[in-house]
C-alpha cells in the first residue's frame, strides 16, 4: 500500500541520482522565489509613484516585448554556443539589472520610465538564459526521468509563485523596494552558482547557421514536426481562448462584493492547485503516453473555467479555479515533456525560445481577450465561452494529430533538419 502511494506523490528521483540537476533546482527555484518577489516590488513601486493603471500595465509590457522580440534570435545563438557559459552570461546580465533595481530604489525619486527601461533589459537577458536552462534537463537526466525532472521545476515555479509575493510584501512594507531588488540580486548568485557545476554543453554536431538562417531552420522543424507542433498549438489555444486573470475583478465585485481582501484568493487558489498536481505529479508523469495528459490537462482547464463561469457559489467557484490550477500543471509538464522528448539536442534552444514566447504571449492575449469580451457582454459570458472554445480547440487538434495521441515517453530519435 504505501509503494502505491509513493507513486503518486512527486518522483523525486532526479535530485537523488543527479547532484548537477540537484544544485540546478535549487539555484533556480531559489532565483524564481527572488523573481517573483521583483515582480511585486516593481509594480508596488511604479503604482506609488504614478497611481496609473496605465504605468503598472506596462510593466507586463516591458517584460514582454523583449521575450517575443528577442526570443527566436536568441534561441538560435543558444543552438550554436556551449549553452553553459551563454546561460551563466544571461544570469549575470539579470542579477547586475537586479543591482541598478536596487540602487534606485534605495536612492529613490528615479523616474518611472528608467524602472521600466531596467525591467525590459532584464527581461532581454530572460529571453537568452530562458531557452538555456530549458536545454538542460534531457543532459543531465536520462529520458524515463525527464517528466519527473520537469515536474519538480514546476513545482519550484508554483511554490514561489504562491509564497514569493507575500514575502515580498512583508520587505517592502519593512525595509522598501530596494531590498526585494536586493534579495532578487542575491538569489540570482544561487542560480549562478547552480549552473557553474555544469559540464560544457554544447548543442550537437550540427550547431544552428548563424543569424535568420538559423531561425528559419528552428520553425521549419516545428512545422514538419506534428506532434511538437500539436502540443505549442493546444497550449496557445488553450491560453489565447480561455485566460481568466483580466476577469477576476469582476467576478470579486460580483460575488464578494468587491473586497479587495478576497481578490487576490482568486490567483492564490489557482497556485494552490497548481502546487498539489505536483506534490501528486507521479499520478500522470509515469504514464507513458504524456501527449494524452497534455489533452486531458487541457480539456480539464477548460471545462474548470467555464464550471467557475457558472458557480453561483462563490466558494464552489474558487474551488473549480483549483481544480483549474491542477490541470495547468498537468498540461505545462506533459506539454514540455513531449517537445523535448521529441527534440533533437541541436535544436533545443530554438523550440525552447518558441515555447517561451508561446507561454508568454498566449496569456497576455487571452487576458486581452477575456476583457473585450466581458466589455461586450458579461463576466459569466467570457468565462463560459472561453472555456467551451478551449474545450472545442483541444478537441480538434487531438483529433488531427494523430503523433500527438500516440506520443511515447522513449520516441525514436528524431533528425536535426531535413
Amino acid at each position: 500500500m504505501s509503494a502505491r502511494v509513493g507513486r503518486t506523490l512527486i518522483d523525486v528521483t532526479p535530485l537523488r541520482s543527479s547532484p548537477a540537476f540537484r544544485r540546478l533546482w535549487i539555484g533556480q527555484t531559489l532565483s524564481g522565489f527572488g523573481g517573483q518577489m521583483t515582480l511585486v516590488a516593481v509594480m508596488f513601486q511604479v503604482w506609488q509613484t504614478t497611481r496609473s493603471t496605465t504605468w503598472t500595465g506596462a510593466v507586463g509590457l516591458a517584460q514582454a516585448i523583449p521575450l517575443v522580440a528577442l526570443g527566436l534570435l536568441a534561441g538560435s545563438l543558444v543552438d550554436r554556443v556551449d549553452r553553459r557559459k551563454f546561460f551563466l552570461l544571461m544570469t549575470a546580465g539579470q542579477a547586475l539589472c537586479s543591482l541598478l533595481l536596487a540602487l534606485q530604489g534605495f536612492l529613490g525619486n528615479v523616474p518611472v520610465a528608467a524602472v521600466l527601461g531596467l525591467v525590459a533589459l532584464q527581461s532581454a537577458f530572460g529571453a537568452g538564459g530562458g531557452p538555456a536552462s530549458r536545454t538542460f534537463v534531457p543532459h543531465l537526466l536520462p529520458k524515463h526521468q525527464l517528466a519527473a525532472g520537469l515536474a519538480l521545476r514546476r513545482i519550484s515555479f508554483q511554490g514561489a509563485m504562491l509564497l514569493g509575493p507575500a514575502l515580498s510584501g512583508l520587505l517592502v512594507g519593512g525595509l522598501g523596494v530596494g531590498a526585494c531588488y536586493l534579495v532578487d540580486a542575491l538569489t540570482f548568485g544561487a542560480a549562478l552558482y547552480g549552473a557553474y557545476g555544469l559540464p560544457s554543453l554544447n548543442p550537437g554536431d550540427e550547431p544552428a547557421r548563424p543569424g535568420l538562417r538559423g531561425v528559419l531552420d528552428g520553425l521549419a522543424f516545428l512545422g514538419r514536426t506534428p506532434v511538437i507542433r500539436g502540443a505549442l498549438l493546444t497550449d496557445l489555444a488553450t491560453t489565447v481562448l480561455s485566460m481568466p486573470v483580466s476577469l477576476f475583478p469582476l467576478v470579486n465585485a460580483e460575488r464578494f462584493g468587491g473586497d479587495p481582501r478576497t481578490l487576490g484568493l482568486f490567483l492564490t487558489a489557482v497556485a494552490v492547485g497548481g502546487v498539489v498536481a505536483s506534490l501528486f505529479s507521479g499520478t500522470f508523469t509515469r504514464f507513458p503516453r504524456p501527449g494524452l495528459v497534455m489533452l486531458g490537462g487541457s480539456a480539464a482547464w477548460g471545462v474548470s473555467l467555464a464550471l467557475f463561469g457558472i458557480s453561483p457559489d462563490p466558494w464552489a467557484g474558487l474551488a473549480f479555479l483549483v481544480v483549474a490550477g491542477a490541470a495547468d500543471t498537468v498540461s505545462v509538464v506533459s506539454r514540455s515533456t513531449v517537445v523535448q522528448l521529441h527534440t533533437p539536442q541541436e535544436l533545443l534552444g530554438r523550440v525552447g525560445a518558441a515555447e517561451q514566447i508561446v507561454g508568454q504571449a498566449g496569456p497576455d492575449i487571452g487576458n486581452l481577450r477575456g476583457g473585450l469580451v466581458a466589455a461586450a457582454t458579461s463576466g459569466t459570458a467570457a468565462l463560459v465561452s472561453g472555456g467551451l472554445f478551449c474545450l472545442a480547440a483541444v478537441a480538434v487538434v487531438g483529433a488531427g494529430t494523430a503523433d500527438l495521441r500516440g506520443s511515447a515517453a522513449t520516441p525514436p530519435a528524431r533528425p536535426a533538419s531535413s
